[in-house]
């Protein structure tokens, strides 16, 4: 009987024995598995990771880089004002100026009424260090008519002319060799003959006598000298508010992208 109960006994040690056998060995594989996904996951993470790490290193390169750049621009451009600001300085105190109280501002027709050499002025060049010398130089005197009203006024070159001498149409630059000058003059005088009608700037309100035939700072010489401050100026405006734009739109982004996440 104990034989028999031992017989019955023996089966079910075995059966048990083998259900632990394959238990412990689901075990083992399902917990392999799980070590496996689990590295896998880590592995994984540690690369992305190390993707954000480079991908916020780069970020915070390019602003570094860029924060530098944006403040040379800024300098450049606030140079580039300060600069033209000083030259509009400059040409206000010099062409301005003399563009503002020239009195010769009306344009007309002058006809040529008579061009003679009168006599021979006086002036004197430079021959060395402190060393001044006299020459001569003719004085050609033109008289004309302003736009055909009878008004005999005398003729000028331009303003330093008339500053210069009061009598002579032209001064030539003083040098030792009288007859390079003459020949000068000679040259104008025929050129003023054979162009009786010429045009000239008078002074409307008559105060000036003399007319001219050029004006040293007309408008063209006005619009040309405050022409390129005026771009520089522009540029370097523009300069400034592109670099703020860019900040602006840079910020801008970064807080869409916030508000995204």
């Amino acid at each position: 009987m104990v034989r028999n109960a031992g017989s019955k006994l023996n089966p079910q040690t075995s059966v048990n024995k083998r259900g632990g056998g394959s238990s412990r060995k689901m075990f083992f594989v399902t917990g392999a598995k799980n070590t496996a996904e689990l590295g896998r996951g880590n592995e994984r993470r540690s690369i992305y990771q190390k993707f954000r790490e480079v991908d916020l290193l780069d970020k915070k390169n390019t602003v570094t880089a860029l924060k530098p750049g944006e403040d040379r621009a800024i300098l450049l451009g606030l140079g580039m004002i300060l600069c033209s600001v000083m030259m509009y300085f400059v040409l206000g105190i010099t062409i301005l100026r003399s563009y503002a109280d020239s009195v010769w501002t009306e344009e007309g027709v002058c006809v040529i009424l008579n061009s003679t050499v009168t006599a021979d002025m006086n002036c004197s060049y430079n021959c060395g260090s402190d060393c001044w010398r006299v020459s001569k130089y003719p004085c050609l005197q033109v008289y004309v008519s302003v736009n055909n009203t009878g008004r005999v006024s005398r003729l000028s070159h331009n303003e330093d002319t008339q500053d210069t001498s009061s009598e002579c149409f032209y001064v030539p630059r003083c040098q030792k060799d009288s007859m390079a000058m003459h020949g000068v003059i000679r040259n104008i005088s025929e050129r003023l003959k054979m162009n009786q009608r010429v045009p000239c700037y008078y002074d409307p309100s008559e105060q000036q006598e003399t007319v001219l035939l050029t004006r040293l700072y007309d408008r063209s010489v006005v619009f040309h000298a405050l022409l390129w401050p005026s771009c520089m100026f522009t540029g370097g405006t523009l300069i400034i508010v592109m670099v703020k734009l860019t900040q602006y739109l840079s910020r801008l982004c970064e807080e869409i992208g916030k508000i995204k996440r």
